[in-house]
């Protein structure tokens, strides 16, 4: 070790000295997904190498965070203040934002596995430097390529009476793996540096992602720079995300275990799953008016209608904040076991979370403990909360206090004795929550430091590998995972779906990268591999190009991310689509059958043409209704339209930047074609704000007086944005 493990550097500038003192200009550096990048460490080694062309950085990553921003002049104006109130006293990421401006220096590289969805869409060196890599490769491909340098972020632990040790917190996903693996490299003779950087507001998590700071080479703390975590803002769920996530929602088993994603549909799915659970008279209602029961009878197959009594078990590589709304909704509650024949005997309702006698009855004889318990039962029994933790085991004996009991459960007395002074209470030391990173709110964050000491002990994060698949790992065998996720749902979204049964979620056909595999494949197959489980893949069913309606479900196309082999159930906002193990006329078919009615005589009349549907069929009536207007009268026709709010857990804009937002959007809508763009104009000259009706709205614009041939235009703009999503019967002034 270069430096005593305990010794915490104040200097990003020494960190840098000290890095290249032990590794050289060569630098290979390995940065966590998302939100655990030490954003003032990362700037300082980048100036470092801004500023030497001698060094040559290699940086390897995913998920480099950088605040939003606008393009068109409406669109700076109103991100502006947004930005500064949401990321005003955030660093930046300086490397990232070179890199979007492609000015990166030649000898800074950065290669990335995953990327902000569209990001880089358009960015010429980071298409060419993408590495398309599994989640759960990502270790190896680190080694593979010489990571010489592991930075990462950290929550200190004597805050949490832990001194000496520090908390990987949002990113132990690929560090538990690739630590060990480091330190294998440098005892045959490779220098690395392994580097932390504090961070107080970063959320402490004990199990498997508190490490002492013995891992690290050096550990730079200066208290005064330390700044609020990178934010991932509420975005609003649309009618047609809402019905999505419900049908999902009919898909969840009380007592399973559930996966889902970041965005507006995995949102959905949350607040609908929570209706479900506290406003069941309400979720029935929809369930009824939709027919699920009749047109999608997976749903009664695989699903349920009930409230979750039993509860859910997430295990997800992303934790999401909606897992903390649904385990303060008393939903996210079934605990699992880090003991595999444990953990079946409760699946199977021999053991039960309270404790008794019969509870070591039936370890007995299914010969987990001995009779008489010996030591090692005594440890194990306390460990897991049937003992007391006061128990102890001497001369043969079980001691508690001033008392000595025979340890021989087939003593009538032994017993007794047993149940009456040294019987916990209820099994503890179960986890309701496996994650391997999370990004989110602000509100998000702070809920998490806010957190009771058992409910935090009640989430366990850790590494992606024990999450992501079934294989061996030292975080827990193949038979444990099996039994800890019975009734697995593994949600994960797609951009498109082909008729075929393939998912399209990362890519474009042209070879563009917009995202990254990431562990979407690892959950689709694992949900073949596992008894019970489903992969669901829901997609909105259309979308729009250049202000024109296209289908998200097509015939074909040139690129896959999930293959037709591995299909299984689809869901858009017109029904559930059940493929596995269907041939592939019913397959056509049941995708046809949840796609938007304005494509599906086309797809129809593709897949007759490739002999794949039966010529004569032809469209049932009842098909028919997938429509933007069936979307609306959806929740209403089943009661309260309130039940489903755009945005049901909070949010980050205000009310004027709400109406500003709306307006904007629907004037990009208006524009997104050459004659639409001057339409727009020409109405948008002719558009006055007469009575004032705006002027707050146009203050927070900076448009209130404009001054300028561009501005003036802006402010008409703005104008007629407003007046073309205003309520017509609403003369009064827009609330603010």
């Amino acid at each position: 070790m270069a430096v005593n493990s305990r010794q915490r550097l104040n200097s990003t500038e020494r960190c840098v000295d000290e890095v290249i003192r032990l590794v050289g200009k060569d630098i290979t550096l390995g940065l966590p997904l998302g939100l655990g990048k030490p954003v003032r460490l990362v700037n300082a080694l980048y100036q470092r190498a801004k500023d030497d062309p001698e060094i040559n950085l290699h940086i390897f990553t995913a998920l480099s965070l950088l605040a939003p921003g606008g393009k068109s002049s409406l669109e700076k104006r109103f991100m502006g203040p947004f930005l500064e109130r949401l990321y005003g006293s955030i660093p930046e990421l300086q490397y990232a934002r070179d890199l979007s401006r492609n000015c990166l220096p030649a000898n800074v590289q950065v290669s990335e596995f995953f990327f902000k969805a569209g990001s880089y869409l358009n960015n010429r060196s980071q298409q060419r430097h993408y590495v398309s890599t599994n989640y759960t490769h990502a270790v190896r491909d680190l080694v593979d390529l010489g990571v010489n340098v592991v930075a990462q972020m950290v929550a200190p632990g004597e805050l949490h009476d832990a001194p000496g040790m520090v908390s990987l917190s949002c990113n132990p996903d690929l560090s538990l793996d690739l630590l060990p693996l480091l330190k294998e490299r440098e005892a045959a003779g490779s220098p690395v540096a392994v580097v932390g950087e504090i961070n107080r507001q970063m959320p402490w998590f004990g199990r498997d992602a508190a490490i002492s700071e013995d891992e690290f080479d050096m550990v730079f703390e200066h208290q005064a720079s330390e700044h609020p975590l990178f934010s991932a803002p509420q975005m609003a769920i649309s009618p047609a995300d809402h019905l999505i996530g419900f049908y999902a929602s009919t898909l969840l088993k009380d007592g399973g275990t559930l996966q889902v994603g970041i965005g507006s549909l995995g949102a959905a799915l949350v607040h609908s799953t929570i209706l479900r659970h506290k406003n069941n008279a309400a979720w029935r209602a929809v369930y009824d008016y939709l027919k699920v029961a009749e047109n999608f009878p997976l749903a009664e197959k695989e699903g349920g209608t009930g409230t979750f009594e039993k509860g859910l078990y997430g295990c997800s590589e992303m934790m999401v904040d909606g897992f903390l709304y649904l385990m303060e909704a008393g939903v996210l509650r079934r605990e699992v076991y880090d003991h595999a024949d444990l953990q079946i005997l409760i699946n199977n309702g021999e053991i039960e979370e309270r404790v008794s006698l019969a509870t070591l009855d039936v370890l007995h004889r299914e010969g987990l403990i001995d009779s008489p318990m010996r030591a090692r039962d005594v440890a194990w029994l306390r460990r897991h909360g049937i003992l007391r933790d006061a128990v102890e085991f001497k001369g043969g004996r079980l001691r508690i206090g001033d008392h000595s009991l025979n340890a021989d459960l087939g003593d009538s007395e032994a017993r007794a004795a047993i149940e009456e002074l040294v019987l916990g209470e209820r099994l503890t030391g179960g986890i309701a929550m496996h994650g391997g990173f999370y990004v989110g709110p602000q509100q998000f964050y702070q809920s998490l430091r806010e957190l009771t000491d058992e409910d935090r002990n009640r989430i366990c994060m850790t590494s992606v590998n024990f999450i992501n698949h079934l294989y061996d790992h030292p975080f827990g065998n193949q038979r444990l995972k099996a039994a800890q996720r019975i009734h697995s749902r593994f949600i994960n979204t797609a951009i498109m779906y082909t008729l075929s049964g393939a998912a399209i979620s990362d890519g474009l056909e042209d070879g563009r990268v917009l995202s990254g595999v990431g562990g979407q494949y690892n959950f689709v197959s694992m949900a073949h591999e596992l008894p019970g489980a489903r992969s669901v893949i829901a997609l909105r069913s259309n979308r729009k190009v250049s202000g024109k309606a296209v289908s998200n479900i097509v015939f074909n196309y040139g690129h896959c991310t999930i293959p037709r082999h591995l299909r299984d159930v689809v869901i858009t906002e017109y029904g559930i689509a059940d493929l596995r193990g269907q041939p592939d006329e019913q397959v056509y078919l049941r995708l046809i059958r949840i796609a938007d009615s304005r494509f599906q005589q086309d797809l129809l009349n593709q897949a007759q043409r490739a002999g794949k549907v039966d010529s004569r069929f032809r469209l049932p009536a009842s098909w028919l209704n997938n429509t933007p207007d069936a979307i609306t009268k959806a929740f209403a026709g089943a009661g309260d339209k309130d039940w489903f709010p755009a945005f049901p857990f909070g949010r980050d804009f205000t009310d004027q930047e709400l109406v500003l937002g709306k307006a904007l959007k629907r004037l990009k809508a208006e524009t997104a074609t050459r004659r639409g763009k001057l339409s727009t104009l020409l109405q948008a000259l002719r558009a006055k704000d007469e009575n004032g009706r705006y002027d707050e709205l146009l203050q927070r614009m900076g448009l209130r007086e404009p001054s300028g041939l561009r501005e003036k235009l802006d402010q008409r703009l703005v104008i007629h944005g407003l007046q073309l999503t205003e309520n017509p019967s609403d003369t009064g002034k827009t609330k603010a």
